[in-house]
């Protein structure tokens, strides 16, 4: 099997060459970049797997390079940042970013924390074999082979692997309530323990994809317990 690449944005050079040492280890090609010139460069040498993105950059920020990967297309990105506090992780997390690791870090978190993140899709793809190819709810359909959601105008709507992670969990315990730290669990997202708002954030953004058909997002809030996908599912 081929290695999966990383692209890995980082502008301290001490901090580039460990982490980039670190991952070679843990087998994984790496295209380490600098600053966002470098970054485009490397996306444009092949596919990649993931990107690693430091917040604080000379010249376009991390969080103004999420923006820009966001809009062109949907590979998995963890933020690594010094900035570690609750408000910092929920932007990154708004813009669209998979993770968010706090500096400084050890190279056990971070493969730790880079496989979950990998693994996403060879699950999916693992679970559409053995499961239904299509899932439908409330007039959206969830391809699960494709990892697409189509509004009920037939329109394909983006969302990041952790939405779509998010949105099987929910569906797979449609019109049940799900504890925030079950949910967690569930969506195999490693955004932080089950005491910060990672979570509420997932929801906040995929409630906002499903509203743009219309009408109101299917999701309801059980206060103080979770969350509940409140119409029927189907799966075909």
């Amino acid at each position: 099997m081929t290695a999966p690449t990383i692209i890995l944005v980082e502008d301290d050079p001490a901090l580039r060459m460990l982490t980039t040492r670190a991952l070679q280890e843990n087998g994984y090609t790496v295209r380490p970049a600098s600053a966002a010139p470098e970054m485009w460069l490397a996306l444009e040498k092949g596919p990649v797997d993931l990107v690693l993105l430091d917040i604080m950059l000379p010249g376009t920020s991390g969080l103004d390079l999420c923006r820009a990967l966001r809009q062109k297309c949907d590979v998995p990105i963890i933020f690594i940042s010094a900035r570690s506090s609750e408000t910092d992780r929920v932007v990154g997390l708004e813009l669209g970013a998979d993770d968010y690791l706090a500096k400084p870090f050890g190279t056990r978190e971070l493969v730790a924390r880079v496989r979950a993140v990998l693994r996403r899709p060879a699950l999916d793809r693992q679970n559409a074999e053995r499961e239904a190819r299509t899932i439908t709810f409330d007039g959206w359909t969830v391809n699960l082979p494709r990892r697409e959601l189509l509004a009920p105008s037939g329109a394909s709507i983006d969302l990041t692997g952790a939405e779509f992670d998010l949105l099987i969990a929910l569906l797979d315990h449609a019109q049940r309530v799900i504890a925030r730290e079950r949910l967690i669990e569930l969506s195999r997202t490693r955004l932080g323990d089950s005491s910060d708002r990672s979570i509420d954030v997932l929801v906040s953004r995929l409630r906002r994809k499903l509203s743009g058909a219309g009408k109101e997002a299917p999701i309801i809030t059980v206060r103080g317990i979770g969350y509940m996908l409140n119409v029927p599912v189907e799966r075909h």
